[in-house]
């Protein structure tokens, strides 16, 4: 059956453009379009779409108020397009925190330019999306709240490493035959050197779920690798840093891992650390389909500390992290792994559970409390 999905952009040619690229393909449906946020929401109610794909500003109500309506009312994944600035950032990143479950970057050139790679980049997204876990997460949705009255609203590559133009699952996944227990018992304190987390879609919000639940104090170094245009790091490092009572920063060349510090690797680059407890910032490899990738970090950091690592792999698309993971595992390094109900998306959670390579398996609420109780 085909996915199902809504176009919202107040733009006509944007609007005209996405539902030509997404109606191409055989294994996508346009149900319909809307101008506006309050419109989405009306069309989210009566065409009950597999995807919202979400322009943030608009007339009558913004991108992200709506978002926060149709999760409350009917939950569907959204994906969100934004631009490539740091105020983009920030409204996306305002759009996750409302529920989107994805975007990417809106870039008018590239569909002129490149039609057919922004079709087969913005169909995959849609195609994945479809199957996230938005209609049945563990995500808390926003308060219930009233829609309003309309009112006026605030005047490529891939956006995972390559760019492009710039989420909601069809029924419940069934269980996966390879699927862990859906908990782990609570972990045994260890002497960790540092602690590595990676993730892709649905990791913003995952990453400001786990890391807000560590103390200042926390006496590991931890390094973070989301898959994310550069663009967003440096904004998405800031969010955290106010959010969270560890400090939080974008990694630079150079960076010295410490305790009570996390440090994001920058969007577009590859981060690689040391025995010395130093952070190296590399130029993204264009063979390489993530900039930053999991696998590279994870294998620097099983080269340079042995047994010493505490990996864990958030939600995402995908199977990034598994080989790093197999390194650090034969080092003698502890990987725990998201559990399927609490993720987005269970792509490369489910890539280490079906290698055999996760010592725990633990709910998204359950991972900050599990980090302080094994490192403190």
């Amino acid at each position: 059956m085909a996915v199902k999905v809504l176009v919202v952009d107040d733009s006509g040619f944007f609007r005209r453009r996405v539902s030509e690229i997404l109606s191409a393909d055989p294994n996508i449906q346009v149900v319909g379009t809307a101008t506006n946020g309050k419109e989405a929401i009306d069309q989210a109610l009566a065409l009950k779409p597999d995807v919202i794909t979400m322009d943030y500003e608009m007339p009558m109500m913004d991108g992200i108020t709506a978002v926060r309506h149709i999760m409350q009312r009917c939950p569907t994944p959204v994906l969100m397009f934004s631009s490539l600035t740091h105020e983009g950032a920030r409204v996306t990143l305002d759009a996750l925190d409302a529920g989107a479950v994805d975007f990417l970057p809106k870039n008018f050139e590239d569909i002129s330019r490149n039609p057919e790679k922004v079709k087969q980049l913005l169909c995959e997204k849609i195609l994945s999306i479809s199957r996230s876990n938005r209609r049945v997460s563990a995500y808390s949705a926003p308060a219930p709240v009233a829609v309003p009255a309309p009112t006026p609203a605030p005047s490529s590559v891939s956006s995972y490493g390559s760019s492009v133009l710039a989420r909601p699952a069809p029924a419940p996944i069934p269980a996966r035959p390879h699927a862990a227990p859906p908990s782990s018992p609570a972990p045994k304190r260890k002497a960790y050197k540092l602690v590595a987390i990676g993730t892709s879609t649905g990791g913003p919000v995952a990453l400001q779920r786990v890391l807000t639940q560590l103390p200042a104090n926390f006496p590991v170094p931890i390094v973070l690798i989301q898959h994310m245009p550069a663009a967003f790091t440096k904004a998405f490092a800031e969010r955290l840093d106010k959010l969270c009572r560890i400090s939080v920063k974008e990694a630079e060349d150079g960076d010295i891992l410490r305790p009570g510090l996390a440090l994001l690797a920058p969007g577009g680059k590859q981060m690689m650390v040391d025995g010395r407890g130093a952070v190296k910032i590399l130029p993204g490899d264009e063979r390489l389909n993530y900039r930053p990738c999991v696998d590279i970090t994870f294998g620097s950091a099983a080269k340079s500390y042995g047994d010493k690592v505490l990996a864990v792999v958030l939600t995402g698309m995908g199977a990034d992290g598994r080989e790093g993971a197999r390194l650090l595992k034969q080092g003698g390094s502890s990987i725990w792994a998201q559990d399927e109900a609490s993720c987005v998306i269970y792509g490369m959670p489910m890539a280490i559970v079906k290698a055999e390579l996760a010592d725990a398996v633990y709910s998204l609420d359950d991972i900050g409390k599990h980090l302080v109780e094994a490192c403190l």
